[in-house]
């Protein structure tokens, strides 16, 4: 477990360089599980400009094994803060993902809430794989808009590698994958309350909120996750002897 290999973000959202062409994503104890069994998925989050540490398992990670403090940032606080920048800039973002309800939903409170935004949106085919023509045709789109911010919701680890295999072929200055993000922004799934969000328990209230999809999440990798972190600190001393 080498956490240093992940360009782990470890400061606050407003040292980042918004005028920087960068990929920014975010990695949690399953992505980590997941990226160890899955190589594209692994060069994508390693290849990322800024990996922020979407998860408390990350944090306390940092702080066991080499005794840094990082900031827990959630893929909404990336979210929040990356549409208020481009409010003021009158910036344009690119929603790609999701169903056409959520993304009319964030269409709709983008409107309210940003009014300086310009933004368009495509929710692509629901399968694992795009032909050759449906991926041209979200390029396109993507390109003919040439955003400022591209947002990518496709659910890990999809969502990454497509962005990894696709990122020569866009435009844009500042692209990252937030998945369930688009939900939570539109409303359409209920993000944990500041209750849960203060006890490093988001991962509970959303466990309750999706149990069928989330359970693997939580009772596989996330215990795969501890017994590596326990291996590794095993493993470190008894080298030091």
């Amino acid at each position: 477990m080498n956490l240093m290999n992940y360009n782990i973000f470890t400061n606050p959202l407003n040292t980042i360089n918004l005028n920087k062409r960068q990929i920014i994503n975010t990695i949690n104890p399953h992505s980590y599980i997941t990226a160890k069994e899955d190589k594209l998925f692994h060069k994508a989050l390693i290849s990322s400009d800024i990996l922020i540490p979407d998860g408390s398992g990350i944090v306390l990670a940092a702080k066991q094994l080499y005794k840094r403090h990082i900031y827990k940032i959630a893929g909404y606080d990336l979210h929040e803060f990356l549409l208020k920048e481009m409010n003021k800039r009158g910036g344009k973002v690119f929603y790609m993902g999701a169903s056409e309800i959520t993304l009319f939903k964030i269409r709709g409170k983008i409107a309210k809430e940003y009014p300086n935004i310009k933004i368009k949106t495509y929710s692509p085919p629901y399968k694992n794989e795009f032909s050759k023509e449906e991926n041209q045709e979200i390029i396109e789109r993507i390109n003919d808009f040439n955003p400022d911010v591209l947002f990518v919701g496709m659910t890990a680890p999809k969502q990454e590698k497509w962005l990894y295999t696709n990122e020569k072929q866009l435009n844009f200055t500042i692209a990252s994958s937030i998945g369930a993000v688009f939900d939570f922004y539109a409303e359409v799934l209920p993000r944990p309350s500041s209750f849960w969000l203060n006890l490093h328990l988001e991962w509970l209230a959303r466990f309750m909120a999706e149990p069928r999809r989330l359970w693997r999440r939580n009772f596989i990798s996330t215990p795969k996750f501890l017994f590596d972190l326990f291996l590794f600190r095993i493993n470190r001393k008894q080298r030091a002897f």
